[in-house]
């Protein structure tokens, strides 16, 4: 048995989904002979509960990686690959903290891994990384954020360096640290740019980054900026993915702005007749008042015509799925733009591209296909027995594409351009994270649980 073990150990370390969304963001792993039925009690290798946190599972070296949050406490939590047994845990205790938006949680961030160590990022503390054995290494404190939604843009890892996204209300920034010693090697402050969740990805000698209103590009060893394009969006989030030298995002938009104006609201609501709108004469407004915290953005408890517009134009412009050249230098030309596609855009949930399909799913269980090479719609459909909200972004493997419901609806896709549901499977509990693939099967994240499915 213990043969056995070990080369299943070893296969598994060769197969390593080490960050968000798996090798470079990708979303797309190399695993074959996963299974496309299973639940809490179909080909679940083992299962093991596990502390509240929206941060999806990461797989290296033979452990499985999670942080979770618990009681004030920061947590990092190393499991067993072949067995689920929990290997080690370790706690930092948050050094700030702020209310911030029910979608969102202190430990959203999805670790990182190279071939010996873990990367963990908490808004309310900053970084921290462990060995495999779960020895610390260092730590490097930032924030506080200012983001009314949270952060949850998670680390990178790259070229002997790790990289993280801070995009937030003001003072957005992108941060390179020696990942050996925790040590800053450069910061670029990313003047001009609004609240963000993207992760980035890795191209060469350059980062690519999805911004809330441009897309650009820094290059690894010095945080120089290489090029950059305008593009509207609600936030951006998820990450992008490359196709044939050119970069695809999905940036969900609008052609009108999602608020009423400012003078419509003041004759409906302002009681007092002072010119502004305080969080009591907006109570009633609930399309949008639960949003209240961001649009105020000198919290000052009263919205002005300023402050109501800037919100009011979130997101308006060019928006889109969107395929843009690289190699370019300075600001691009909206007319270099390869293709763009407006329909059926996800918000949350990254793209991914698979055996030349590019595939998207939105609330609702709308999966739409599109051909990377000019955007053209292949199909769109529904996964009829899935039709609840999407956080989990997709992933591809062994011929399927995998998609995973806030309700705990996992649908497996024949990968096609005329792609089919296989199957929709049930886990019983809702689901925020993005499940990894790899070599050992299929690791699910819910609300209290870990799984492993994996053919027996």
């Amino acid at each position: 048995m213990l043969p056995l073990l070990l080369l299943f150990t070893s296969l598994a370390f060769a197969a390593d989904w080490p960050r968000f969304r798996g090798p470079n963001g990708s979303g797309v792993g190399e695993a074959t002979g996963l299974p496309v039925e299973f639940g809490p009690s179909r080909n679940a290798a083992w299962k093991t509960s596990v502390p509240f946190g929206r941060s999806s599972p990461i797989v290296a070296g033979g452990r499985v990686f999670l942080t979770a949050s618990e009681g004030g406490k920061l947590i990092t939590l190393a499991y067993d690959v072949v067995t689920g047994r929990e290997q080690w845990r370790r706690t930092v205790d948050a050094v700030h903290s702020h209310k911030i938006y029910k979608s969102n949680d202190a430990a959203s961030p999805t670790p990182a891994a190279d071939g010996n160590n873990v990367y963990a990022f908490f808004p309310d503390f900053g970084l921290v990384s462990y060995t495999f054995s779960g020895k610390e290494r260092w730590r490097h404190k930032l924030g506080p954020f200012e983001n009314f939604y949270g952060m949850s843009s998670s680390p990178v890892i790259d070229k002997g360096l790790l990289f993280l996204l801070c995009d937030q209300a003001q003072g957005s920034y992108l941060l390179a640290l020696d990942k050996d010693t925790g040590k800053q090697r450069w910061k670029t402050e990313r003047k001009g740019m609004p609240v963000g969740w993207s992760v980035p990805i890795v191209h060469e000698d350059q980062i690519l980054v999805f911004g809330s209103i441009r897309v650009e590009s820094y290059f690894l060893a010095t945080g120089e900026q290489g090029w950059w394009i305008p593009v509207s969006s609600f936030g951006s989030m998820g990450s992008p993915v490359v196709h044939a030298g050119a970069l695809i995002v999905t940036a969900s938009g609008s052609e009108q702005p999602w608020m009423p104006s400012f003078e419509s609201t003041l004759a409906k609501s302002d009681q007092n007749k002072d010119g502004l709108l305080s969080s009591e004469e907006t109570k009633d407004l609930k399309e949008w008042f639960e949003h209240f915290g961001w649009v105020d953005a000198n919290h000052d408890k009263q919205l002005n015509a300023a402050e109501w517009n800037t919100a009011r134009m979130f997101g308006v412009g060019d928006y889109g799925a969107v395929s843009i050249p690289l190699g370019g230098k300075g600001r691009l030309d909206s007319a270099s733009i390869r293709w763009r596609f407006k329909r059926n855009l996800p918000y949350v949930p990254a793209p991914v591209l698979y055996d030349g399909v590019f595939y998207m799913v939105k609330d609702g269980g709308i999966v739409t296909s599109l051909d990377p090479a000019t955007g053209t719609l292949l199909k769109q459909g529904r996964s009829e027995k899935a039709l609840g909200q999407y956080f989990a972004s997709p992933v591809a493997a062994d011929g399927k594409v995998f998609l995973l419901s806030e309700e705990g609806k996992l649908t497996v896709l024949k990968a096609a351009p005329q792609w089919e549901v296989i199957s929709v499977n049930d886990l019983e509990e809702e689901c925020y994270a993005t499940p990894a693939v790899t070599g050992g099967g299929i690791f699910v994240r819910t609300r209290g649980m870990l799984y492993r499915f994996a053919l027996r």
